[in-house]
């Protein structure tokens, strides 16, 4: 069937859009859609991650107040992070907006099987939401050093719970991109 399609896409027998359809079907993954959501969704895991072997620390300790060398280490991991490695920081968000511009192009272009991206995408739009609403904001808030102990220490457990979700949710897009590439 795709060699039919595009073999009349070659002859100009059907319209540009037809042509841009069979064409997005093609690729080493099974679509150029789904390479660039998986690889968005395989970075941003490996972010997480990174952020997780910090957030970690905070579930040694059962006191309300975490001990000062883990929030030292916590507080100079988001520092570096999302302060003093500016403007690479905003590469996250770059990936961010790839992994969900490339969902919606396979829900735009693919009409064969549309319940797994448009999964991935409510996966992605929650994981992507909470950092932009709340994980992001708490990491400079800790990263800055400034309030008391208690204040840093729920800040801390917060942005870990953040992660965890977000890592959750991020492995399941990955999973379901993998799924659609060998589908294909």
């Amino acid at each position: 069937m795709f060699t039919a399609v595009n073999d009349a896409a070659k002859s100009g027998a059907i319209g540009a859009r037809s042509a841009i359809l069979a064409g997005a079907k093609k690729g080493p993954l099974g679509g150029r859609m789904t390479a660039f959501a998986t690889a968005g969704a395989g970075f941003l895991l490996a972010v997480l991650w990174f952020d997780l072997m910090f957030d970690v620390q905070t579930r040694r300790s059962k006191d309300p107040i975490l001990p000062p060398e883990v929030l030292r280490s916590i507080s100079a991991y988001y520092r570096r992070v999302t302060t003093d490695a500016s403007p690479m920081s905003r590469l996250v968000a770059a990936m961010m907006l790839v992994t969900v511009v490339a969902i919606g192009g396979e829900i735009a272009l693919d009409r064969r099987s549309i319940w797994m991206p448009l999964l991935s995408l409510g996966l992605t739009l929650c994981a992507v939401g909470l950092a932009g609403v709340r994980t992001v904001r708490n990491a400079v808030r800790l990263g800055r050093a400034e309030d008391l102990a208690r204040q840093q220490s729920a800040l801390a457990r917060s942005i870990f719970r953040d992660h965890v979700f977000c890592f959750a949710a991020m492995a399941g897009v990955l999973a379901l991109q993998l799924t659609e590439a060998a589908l294909r």
